[in-house]
């Protein structure tokens, strides 16, 4: 039978980075169920770099947000990985959204974050020429990557160190036993089995399903999963937008806020809605609600040049409020060698060196 040092479960950009800095000091293996990597969440998202301004004081979100961010441009800095620091403007739309900017901006301080500034009318007309703003508030450090080539970039980190990145293989279940785990998993209608001292789970979307197949875990440990849907319009033709434009954010993210790729396209989203099933199909009948929600923020939107785009499905733990995010060690399961993620949602593609760092610590700290 096989032996690995750390297998980790999900080749999504979370665990990745995971697998890519365990490599560096054990034997690691990255398995991915799709002959993809990166099939779901981190490649059905805006690919912005957050700054961290939204997220609860001393949450996991803030913490590895705001960390996340600076490990995230040296990574790309040193493997080529296409980033822009391009900045975002938050805008209040009217008299009653100031306040809630100020509270935000107070938010990001109490994270760290703390090099927000608010424009005068002509720094937000400039930075932010057609909006409806009353007020608005620039943060330097958000940027936008290619979260593909991110992908690709930890692969090669993880090749480099002799890690290995195996597709098509689906994780079944795992035993734990004296201290190692017997894991087996399929391939094809195969089935084989291989040991682990760690076993990582970064499924995603499929934490849940992956986390139930483990016997020694406890249900209770294992929170609900509710998938929350968030489509995207594409913008064609010439637009104003120079930077990233948020408007205030509503109850289940962000609102429908406008970003731009890498070739300065535009594009719109995401905005939430729970499904049952996972499924990406794109629903032409948002199209009024976007309309509807960015000419609040942009009146001169022309409503036939947006087009219906993709989708993204959020892992979420729960149906109301904010959730932060969830990384179970032996210190809240009691199963040495095992950590689980749940609820890696945004800002998990920013924060994604961080929570392997994390991870790592958690993994050194049992091997000691």
């Amino acid at each position: 039978m096989e032996q690995v040092d750390t297998l980790v479960v999900g080749a999504g950009v979370v665990g990745l980075a995971i697998a890519a800095i365990l490599s560096e000091h054990q034997d690691t293996i990255v398995i991915e169920q799709h002959s993809q990597f990166g099939e779901h969440t981190s490649s059905r998202n805006s690919e912005v770099i957050h700054a961290g301004i939204y997220y609860p004081q001393n949450s996991l979100k803030a913490q590895l947000c705001v960390a996340g961010k600076g490990l995230l441009y040296t990574h790309c800095q040193r493997y080529h990985v296409p980033v822009q620091q391009i900045g975002k403007v938050l805008v209040a739309t009217n008299e009653s959204e100031i306040e809630k900017l100020h509270s935000l901006v107070a938010q990001a301080n109490n994270n760290g974050v703390t090099d927000l500034q608010f424009l005068s009318t002509c720094q937000l007309r400039e930075r932010a020429p057609e909006m409806n703003a009353v007020t608005g508030v620039w943060s330097p450090s958000t940027g936008i990557v290619d979260s593909h080539q991110l992908m690709l970039s930890y692969l090669n980190k993880l090749s480099q160190h002799g890690g290995h990145y195996v597709n098509n293989t689906r994780f079944i279940k795992a035993h734990f036993e004296e201290g190692h785990f017997v894991v087996t998993l399929a391939c094809g209608e195969e089935e084989f089995n291989l040991t682990c001292k760690h076993l990582i789970n970064a499924a995603g979307l499929f934490a849940q399903a992956c986390a139930s197949n483990i016997d020694a875990l406890a249900t209770h440990h294992i929170p609900p999963l509710h998938y929350c849907k968030g489509q995207y319009f594409s913008y064609q033709g010439r637009h104003p937008f120079k930077h990233l434009l948020y408007p205030m954010p509503e109850q289940h993210g962000l609102g429908i806020h406008a970003t731009l790729d890498l070739a300065g396209q535009l594009k719109f989203g995401p905005d939430t809605e729970f499904i049952e099933q996972l499924d990406y199909t794109p629903n032409e009948q948002a199209k009024p609600r976007f309309v509807e929600a960015i000419k609040r923020y942009w009146p001169k939107l022309d409503s036939t040049r947006l087009q219906l785009s993709y989708c993204g499905i959020r892992p979420k733990l729960q149906l109301q409020g904010s959730q932060d995010f969830v990384i179970q060690d032996y210190h809240h399961h009691g199963i040495k060698g095992l950590i689980n993620l749940f609820g890696i949602e945004s800002p998990g593609l920013t924060a994604s060196l961080a929570i392997a760092h994390k991870v790592a610590k958690q993994v050194n700290l049992e091997r000691e």
